[in-house]
């Protein structure tokens, strides 16, 4: 059965679960690092994704608890840095990543991070 971008089988009856929207942890290489966001667009030349450094969460979280503002970051990564691209998914009694931003600032990280219409047709965002 055919491999389609995202490694995934890709044929009748099989579902990419990598779709705009979805939330996910990346682990790039050359520099390592790995980064939790919101899939935007999934090419063969790359990943673009809205989100944060993984090593930033918990700064993040603390900012938007103080209603400090903060920028939603929009990367592109080629896809010959992106090593591996997971699901944010909880792991039996441990939550995932989207289930602690939830209960730490009380947001949906999928609506925060998703683009607005007006982000979608390339309008700025309001300071």
């Amino acid at each position: 059965m055919p491999m389609n971008v995202s490694g995934t089988q890709s044929g009748p009856g099989t579902a990419n679960p990598f779709r705009p929207g979805t939330m996910v942890v990346v682990t790039l290489a050359n520099p390592r690092e790995k980064f939790w966001g919101t899939i935007l667009a999934l090419s063969p030349e790359g990943l673009s994704l809205r989100g944060i450094e993984l090593a930033s969460f918990e700064d993040l979280v603390t900012l938007i608890k103080d209603g400090e503002p903060f920028s939603r970051g929009v990367v592109f990564f080629p896809m010959h840095r992106v090593e591996r691209m997971e699901l944010d998914l909880a792991d039996g009694s441990i939550p995932s990543l989207s289930q602690r931003f939830t209960a730490k600032t009380g947001l949906n990280p999928v609506t925060m991070l998703t683009p607005s219409s007006a982000e979608a047709d390339g309008a700025q965002e309001p300071a």
